[in-house]
């Protein structure tokens, strides 16, 4: 019987994400690689901005604010288009992900 506990302890471990949020994983599946390019290195457009190696809090501050609509400009447009995607914990992950990026 105390195998049979610790596999269905051990089995319920493993199948719990152990991160709740991946921020690479995030940063494609939320399409922001579409814009900014793999690894936040090569943007789409010139006007778009690297963000490998951003600083994460002024990363996920502003990304917080093109979703509230605290920050609108000409620049914000195409990302209030997708910010409806990622909650406050996923912009964070994804923030802390591109920090860790060489640019």
């Amino acid at each position: 019987m105390k195998k049979v506990m610790a596999f269905a302890a051990l089995a319920a471990f493993v199948a719990t994400p152990v991160f709740a949020n991946d921020g690479a994983k995030l940063f494609n599946e939320k399409t922001c690689n579409a814009c900014h390019g793999p690894e936040g290195k090569k943007p789409l457009m010139p006007n778009y901005p690297r963000l490998a190696g951003q600083n994460a809090a002024y990363a996920e501050q502003q990304m917080k604010d093109i979703k509230s609509g605290a920050r609108n400009n000409g620049q914000t447009a195409a990302m209030k288009g997708v910010m409806h995607l990622v909650n406050d914990a996923e912009i964070k992950a994804i923030a802390d992900y591109l920090s860790k990026l060489k640019p």
